[in-house]
């Protein structure tokens, strides 16, 4: 949660509790495990007398507050997760935006978030329409979700409410038959949405891979020009030391001159 977009439906509670609850569990542990073994540890250094009995409290207590460090940061954890997970839900009541993406980066996969990294790097504009792309895709997912465990309790209902025959029951059969068709309705709608969506997900990251690879392959060719362009320093060493090689083997030796009378 480092990097979050802050999104305007967010209070300023919500954003501190979202700080908190990101270190809490680890202060937590250290904050229930170390004191007591801390304190009897400078107890055992200090005292001159009944060390061994310092140093059997320090071993006692730091087993006993690792284990209920531990049990306060897994309580913390599940809070967090609890907290998390209502909060989406309220974000995601009328949609998600690209802004609050980052609150739902546990619902993308693998490979979009790491798609969804390279595109920040390399292409802002392809980042935000895949991040725009994504926020419509989890909508949509929601959307279908919510409709099919609405659907799954109406249709509970209308077995029950087809047991009983009374004048009240025709106009509930006909309210819960209204709302099965309604929720046909909306499951068709979400589900040929996320389609399309899916399909310009695809497109996006076509999109990238080819942009990468049209810049690797500009660099690789620039990188090829100028190894063309400029010979390498030591074979342009080598060959100078061969042809002076060559030119001292073919001179003739240059006779002694003779002395003078």
């Amino acid at each position: 949660m480092s990097n979050m977009h802050q999104s305007n439906k967010l209070t300023a509670s919500e954003r501190m509790t979202a700080t908190l609850l990101r270190y809490a569990p680890w202060l937590a542990f250290f904050l229930v495990a170390l004191p007591l073994p801390v304190y009897f540890l400078l107890r055992y250094f200090t005292a001159t007398e009944e060390q061994g009995v310092y140093m059997l409290l320090t071993l006692t207590t730091l087993a006993a507050g690792s284990i209920a460090g531990l049990i306060v940061a897994l309580f913390f954890l599940f809070y967090r997760m609890r907290w998390l997970k209502r909060l989406r839900d309220r974000l995601a009541s009328d949609g998600v935006t690209a802004d609050e993406l980052s609150w739902f980066t546990s619902e993308l996969t693998t490979a979009e978030r790491r798609t969804l990294k390279q595109m920040e790097r390399h292409n802002l504009l392809l980042a935000d329409a895949y991040r725009e792309t994504l926020a419509a895709r989890i909508t949509a997912s929601r959307v279908l979700v919510s409709s099919r465990r609405e659907s799954v309790a109406v249709e509970s209902r209308l077995r029950r409410a087809s047991q009983f025959q009374s004048q009240g029951s025709v106009s509930l059969l006909k309210e819960l038959q209204d709302d099965r068709a309604r929720l046909e309705r909306i499951t068709r709608q979400a589900s040929e949405q996320r389609a399309e969506i899916e399909t310009r997900l695809q497109l996006i990251e076509a999109l990238a891979s080819r942009d990468a690879s049209e810049a690797e392959t500009e660099r690789a060719l620039l990188r090829l020009g100028t190894a063309r362009e400029y010979e390498p320093l030591g074979l342009t060493a080598t060959q100078l030391e061969r042809e002076a090689h060559a030119r001292d083997e073919e001179d003739p030796r240059q006779p002694d001159s003779p002395p003078n009378s």
